[in-house]
């Protein structure tokens, strides 16, 4: 799955050059489900928000909580995902799937980031935040919705 991240993140920079044509491969779906699809990116955003600002005050747990229920493996069912995997091309669903995964670790990491305030532990937990961020940059990149 980190493959799949890493490849999305170098498609990303390739296809942020200016002035160069939008070829990210067009992804169809059905107005409603692409209305879903963009509500639900638009939360995943506002998670991040939250996710900063949260460990910004110190409040890992909180950060934990809100990565783990609006990003991470525990948010697919309300983000409907069984409805939107299929209509989903493969690399699609596996950049999809490397970031819920990418949340739930760091969830677990940022639970005890308080534990470890050295800068080694706070280093792991901006890692992990970064592979979600970069399985979304990286899924923007490539793929576009119509």
């Amino acid at each position: 799955m980190m493959r799949a991240a890493i490849l999305a993140l170098v498609l990303a920079v390739a296809a942020s050059a200016p002035g160069r044509a939008d070829d990210r491969e067009m992804v169809k779906l059905p107005e409603m489900m692409r209305q879903h699809m963009l509500a639900n990116m638009r939360d995943h955003l506002k998670a991040l928000d939250e996710i900063l600002a949260a460990l910004a005050d110190g409040r890992g747990g909180e950060a934990a909580a809100v990565a783990e229920n609006r990003l991470g493996m525990s948010s697919l069912d309300d983000h409907g995902a069984q409805h939107m995997a299929p209509l989903m091309p493969e690399g699609m669903k596996q950049v999809g799937t490397s970031m819920h995964r990418a949340a739930s670790r760091f969830a677990r990491l940022a639970e005890t980031a308080d534990l470890d305030p050295s800068p080694e532990g706070q280093r792991k937990v901006h890692a992990a935040l970064q592979e979600i961020t970069a399985a979304c940059t990286g899924c923007h990149a490539a793929y576009r919705v119509h």
